[in-house]
Formats: C-alpha cells, sequence, structure tokens
C-alpha cells in the first residue's frame, strides 16, 4: 500500500501523514525531508541556489525513488503534484489523498508554524491570503485529480480511513 497526501503547505500532509501510517502500520515519509537528505541541502537552500526549476527536477527524482516503496504514507511538497507528469505518476504508483484545506485557515496555520516555506516566506500577512488563493487556482486542477479528495479544516486521520477504506491496496 502507497498512500500520497497532496495539498496546499499547511494543508496537514506531514501531521495527519504521521498519524494515518501510525493507524495502518505503514511507514511515513515526508518527501521534503527525504530530498534534503538525499541532496545534503534544505529545501530552501535547494531554492535559493539552485531555483525552483531545478528543485522541482530532483523532486520528481525523489518521487521515482518512493515511489518503490511498500506500505508507506508519503506527504508530497505542496507542488509536487503540478510539475511534470508528477500527478499521472502518484495516480498510477499509488493512492492519492487530496487534504482540501480553505485559504483562511491555512494562513492561521502557516503564520502559526515554524517552517520556512520558500514560495510566501517574502509575503507580508495582508497579502498571504491573496497569494494561496491564486496559487490554490493555479493548482486546485492538478490536486482534483487525486483519487479521493477530503475537505475541511481539521481532517483527521479517521476521515481519510473512512474515505479510502480498503481501496488503496
Amino acid at each position: 500500500m502507497r498512500i500520497y497526501l497532496i495539498g496546499y503547505m499547511g494543508s496537514g500532509k506531514s501531521t495527519l501523514g504521521r498519524e494515518l501510517a501510525s493507524r495502518l502500520n505503514l511507514s511515513f515519509l515526508d518527501m521534503d525531508q527525504f530530498i534534503e537528505e538525499r541532496y545534503l541541502k534544505t529545501v530552501p537552500d535547494i531554492f535559493r541556489e539552485e531555483g525552483e526549476i531545478r528543485f522541482r527536477e530532483k523532486e520528481q527524482a525523489c518521487l521515482r525513488e518512493i515511489s518503490v516503496m511498500e506500505d508507506v504514507v508519503v506527504a508530497t511538497g505542496g507542488g509536487a503534484p503540478c510539475f511534470f507528469d508528477n500527478m499521472e505518476f502518484m495516480n498510477l504508483t499509488g493512492c492519492c489523498v487530496f487534504l482540501d484545506v480553505e485559504p483562511g485557515e491555512l494562513v492561521i496555520r502557516l503564520k502559526r508554524g515554524d517552517v520556512i516555506r520558500p514560495l510566501i516566506q517574502e509575503k507580508p500577512a495582508e497579502e498571504l491570503v491573496q497569494t494561496i488563493e491564486e496559487m490554490m487556482r493555479r493548482r486546485r486542477p492538478f490536486y482534483e485529480k487525486a483519487r479521493y479528495i477530503i475537505s475541511g479544516n481539521s481532517i483527521t486521520a479517521d476521515d481519510v480511513i473512512n474515505k479510502i477504506g480498503m481501496n488503496c491496496g
């Protein structure tokens, strides 16, 4: 079983992914952390030093590595489904679940978080909602290709388990 959690940054992919993996007795893998370990640089450093396109190429290469792992819940990067053929590839190699959280809630979570987010770190708070809404407009067509879509501001592991049932084996 391979479950890919997709959605915008702050949607809960990592937090929910850990809980989901534990509940299903699967391994958990955070794709950004995997990239950082593979390339010995942080995601923000890769963005800053090599640019977004090079980061996306590295992300795609890591996705290919991850796709052969068994019994794993993968928290993807927020942009991963939107580049190259990544969304189609994830649908072919596992079960994709889109965590669809409202922009206002994402702002609250992102402002509260301590993770550096390269695509939004320079944005003043008043521009953040507008930035997220615009990015979601561009990303939503990719995200909505997921096999399962779960919407809400407090999605739980139970919500995911109830939605996917045993259909991700």
